[in-house]
């Protein structure tokens, strides 16, 4: 019988064997009671979600030594690109170390070595002086695009063998997933 893609079109021999890959991790780890049948089950979900952050930690460690960098000054540089886009607002100091989960002293020593480097600049809101806002440098933006490019050429063809639907439902789910555990991390929720 001939395996079609996600798209409908007919599976190429790669795809085949990614799709029966994919089966058998799920029919080894077996669909829970509370999954549809033939639905990946929550173990199945852990296992691909563990695999997809080593990946992107692999690819950031390496960047961070390329560039003389900490581990953390990478998660603090993605966090200040990606506080627009995620809260509408630019990032500070206070809201960078509670979403690293650093102190005060640890967030200004890798503000420092990221200003020191190029990567970032402090600027002074127009409205209220006293807040500082973090702002990602073009040079160093370009400089992570260029070096990240294999992770978005492989996210572009991940996203071309799917249907918009999927990947509207994809989206969802990871935005989900975020939302639940920001607030399972958020203080005073207590842990199970």
């Amino acid at each position: 019988m001939e395996r079609s893609s996600r798209d409908g079109r007919p599976a190429t021999a790669d795809e085949s064997a990614t799709d029966e890959s994919s089966a058998s991790v799920g029919a080894s780890v077996g669909a829970s009671a509370s999954t549809p049948e033939g639905a990946p089950d929550l173990q199945t979900y852990a296992v691909l979600l563990r695999t997809l952050n080593s990946e992107f930690n692999r690819h950031a460690h390496a960047f961070a030594q390329r560039h003389d960098l900490h581990a953390t000054d990478v998660h603090a540089l993605a966090a200040i690109l990606d506080s627009t886009a995620l809260e509408g607002r630019p990032m500070t100091p206070s809201r960078l170390a509670e979403r690293l989960n650093l102190t005060s002293g640890a967030v200004t020593a890798c503000l420092d070595r990221l200003e020191r480097a190029g990567h970032i600049s402090r600027t002074r809101d127009s409205a209220d002086r006293r807040v500082v806002h973090l702002v990602y440098n073009p040079g160093a933006r370009a400089l992570a695009r260029q070096y990240f490019s294999p992770l978005a050429r492989s996210t572009e063809a991940t996203m071309r063998r799917f249907t918009p639907a999927q990947l509207a439902t994809v989206a969802d789910f990871l935005h989900t997933l975020n939302q639940e555990l920001t607030a399972e991390a958020a203080p005073g929720r207590t842990a199970g």
